[in-house]
């Protein structure tokens, strides 16, 4: 992890959250297997689903925080980097049109 200049805030890559999640998790996770964790991580969908009907900010976020680390530790049961899974994706601009700034039509998903 890397601290910010001029504050203490700590920031995290998506590289160092996949490395922590899996430290702290990844036999557990192992053993449950990548469809049982999927369970998991739907419910954890349907709680951020909650939170953004009537939840506060603070809700939201440990919420967001929730969905997200779920989805990592499925990536991690599947031997998957995120970091490199984003950086193909999404480093070069949009999926769709290939901007940076997305001109995709509203009617389709990018």
């Amino acid at each position: 992890m890397t601290q910010s200049s001029g504050d203490a805030e700590k920031l995290i890559s998506i590289k160092d959250f996949q490395d922590l999640i899996r430290k702290m998790y990844y036999e557990k996770d192992a053993a449950r297997g990548a469809e049982a964790t999927f369970l998991w991580l739907m419910e954890e969908v349907g709680e951020l689903a909650a939170a953004l009907r009537e939840g506060t900010k603070e809700e939201l976020a440990l919420e967001f925080a929730d969905v997200l680390a779920w989805l990592t530790t499925i990536a991690n049961v599947k031997g998957i980097d995120l970091t490199q899974a984003v950086r193909a994706k999404y480093g070069d601009g949009c999926p769709g049109c290939g901007k940076y700034v997305c001109e995709c039509p509203d009617s389709e998903k990018p």
